[in-house]
């Protein structure tokens, strides 16, 4: 079969892979601890669970708008003003089936053949090959572990090129969990303005920030850079409704209505009960928020502690998301195996746990570790982890 030159030379998504496989080793009835995984593990909270059953009472089942319900609309524009003190209109904002695709439709709209699109290593398995799949080209900026994972203003206009169309932010980040300060927002965003280039900044972790750290959007810096970021967040993560696909894309009118233009062929709309429900996220319950993070902060507190006790492991201490992104360099190079993907393998193979290698992040020497689990579950893996690196130590 010959398929279209455009998926042949995608690479699957590394977290989905890890995590299918393990799975289906838990469904073989093997004892595996799953640290793949980039949703959290609670339950969807219960009020939006009961606006859901009530929508779906009252016929609300229908086809809506291709750009999302205006109520959810406006419960959107709500949130920025309230978080972020950003101003929007409907006109400005669309609801997508998740957040993802809203990235990928964004892309399709913005690119054409061969557009550039600067991309922060490590970064999330995805942005690149929704820049390929718009026929565009990832240009990468490698973080350096010494700087916390952060990119600097001048990485970023050494980058530049005239075929530049696009550099992506994402902050708090996946896989490491860093967090940009205000005024390094800023000082990224005026490099974006002053070449004409678009802003994309996935926010999706936003609500998810620890140790009295607060998020700051990179469209909150100024006017000049607002107006050249789209803003790309959902629900999936802040109120756990991976399963739910509620996503949206907010700022500038023009690119938000291509958008629409471009899902109503392909998606119609989001689906209807989701976007009640997600309108109930967004109007009650800010003390679910609370509980999930407490809980969140603390396995990030211990999980790391375990972590780093494990020789030669190194970690960057996150501020946000939940996810650990530690170098274990050290720790493949003194092993039999040749690198970081065989080491987890091997890993996932005898000690049954599951976790994801960093080079579907485009950092091989890394892994990446999802707190998303109980803190019994955690202590138990950090210990097979333990004992796994030191089983095989040269």
């Amino acid at each position: 079969m010959s398929l279209a030159k455009r998926v042949q030379s995608l690479t699957p998504s590394s977290t989905l892979a890890i995590t299918s496989k393990a799975k289906a080793l838990k469904a073989d009835g093997h004892d595996v601890i799953g640290l793949g995984a980039g949703e959290p593990d609670f339950n969807t909270p219960k009020y939006i669970l009961e606006a859901a059953k009530t929508a779906m009472d009252e016929g609300k089942t229908k086809y809506t708008p291709a750009g999302g319900l205006v109520e959810l609309k406006d419960a959107i524009i709500e949130k920025f003003k309230h978080d972020q003190n950003l101003d929007f209109n409907r006109d400005e904002v669309i609801v997508t089936t998740g957040a993802k695709h809203a990235l990928y439709t964004l892309f399709q709209v913005l690119l054409n053949k061969d557009d550039e699109v600067i991309i922060p290593i490590p970064y999330w398995v995805s942005y690149p090959e929704q820049v390929k799949l718009s026929e565009g080209v990832p240009v990468y900026i490698k973080a350096q572990e010494s700087n916390q994972f952060k990119i600097t203003p001048e990485q970023l206009e050494a980058s530049i090129t005239d075929r530049t169309k696009a550099f992506v932010i994402n902050s708090p980040s996946n896989p490491t969990g860093v967090l940009y300060s205000e005024e390094e927002l800023r000082a990224l965003g005026e490099v974006a303005v002053k070449h004409n280039i678009w802003i994309v900044s996935d926010e999706i972790y936003e609500k998810l920030i620890y140790g009295g750290k607060q998020h700051q959007s990179i469209a909150a810096s100024t006017k000049e850079i607002k107006d050249k970021t789209i803003i790309i967040n959902g629900v999936s993560k802040s109120h756990s409704m991976t399963g739910w696909r509620i996503g949206y894309a907010a700022g500038n009118s023009e690119v938000i209505k291509a958008m629409s233009n471009l899902v109503s062929h392909a998606t119609s709309n989001p689906t209807s009960i989701a976007q009640h429900a997600a309108i109930a996220a967004y109007t009650h319950g800010e003390e679910e928020i609370e509980r999930m993070n407490k809980a969140f902060e603390e396995r990030l507190h211990k999980l790391y502690n375990w972590i780093v006790e494990i020789p030669n492991v190194t970690c960057v201490k996150p501020d946000g998301a939940f996810y650990l992104f530690p170098n274990v360099k050290q720790v493949v190079e003194n092993s039999p195996f040749k690198t970081t993907d065989e080491w987890v393998a091997k890993l996932l193979e005898e000690e049954k746990v599951a976790l994801v290698p960093g080079s579907g992040f485009g950092a091989e020497d890394n892994i990446r570790l999802s707190y998303a689990n109980s803190l019994d579950q955690l202590e138990e893996a950090a210990k097979r982890i333990k004992k796994f690196v030191e089983t095989h130590t040269k």
